[in-house]
């Protein structure tokens, strides 16, 4: 299965043009701006009307409106192709995938949770035989570098990571670290197209799910 990943888009997904031929599209999360009604509806119906076969997205720290409508609610906006994870799983063409949108705490952002006990309540909920993790914010220490210098990636994440070895971590969050890396079993995937400074500059990420 060919599998096309972007994420952190903030409202400029219409700027997107040509994308690349595949099964499955995979949207990490910061569809929008601020997460503006008007900006999240203008996604779905952008994202609704692409050429896959199958889509994904979640939320990310910018998307509030998806923190006020339970995710039924918004999957009945979508299409049978088209699946929102939020702390949820689907299964396509046999793969195990599952999203979350969940961040650590930085300032009052959307899907904000405290470290700790706190977000690890929700990494123990990623199932055991995931194949794609999809979540908005990266590990702690992969692909998680700041323009300050700062590892702000989420340390619990990689304990459930490590543990659950999926083939995929996709995600995004931290623009300036866009780029792929494999550690061990899983190959890490920043898929952020912006840059620090709100620019569309970086590519989807395209990449072969393996058959078995």
């Amino acid at each position: 299965m060919k599998i096309v990943f972007i994420s952190d888009t903030h409202g400029q997904h219409r700027k997107l043009k040509n994308l690349p031929k595949a099964d499955l599209i995979i949207h990490g999360g910061d569809v929008s701006k601020l997460g503006k009604a008007h900006e999240v509806e203008d996604f779905i119906y952008w994202f609704l009307r692409l050429d896959y076969a199958h889509k994904i997205f979640i939320a990310g720290n910018h998307d509030f409106y998806f923190e006020d409508y339970s995710r039924d609610f918004i999957q009945k906006k979508l299409t049978s192709n088209c699946h929102y994870l939020c702390d949820s799983g689907v299964e396509i063409e046999g793969v195990k995938i599952w999203g979350s949108p969940v961040t650590p705490t930085f300032f009052n952002w959307a899907f904000n949770v405290d470290r700790g006990k706190p977000i690890q309540k929700y990494w123990n909920m990623i199932p055991s035989n995931t194949d794609i993790l999809v979540t908005h914010g990266p590990v702690g220490g992969i692909l998680d570098r700041t323009t300050s210098n700062i590892n702000a990636g989420c340390e619990d994440l990689l304990k459930t990571v490590t543990k659950v070895k999926p083939k995929f971590h996709l995600f995004g969050h931290i623009h300036e670290a866009y780029g792929k890396e494999k550690v061990k079993e899983t190959t890490f995937v920043n898929g952020s197209l912006l840059n620090e400074y709100y620019n569309l500059v970086n590519s989807p990420w395209e990449f072969e799910y393996p058959k078995e």
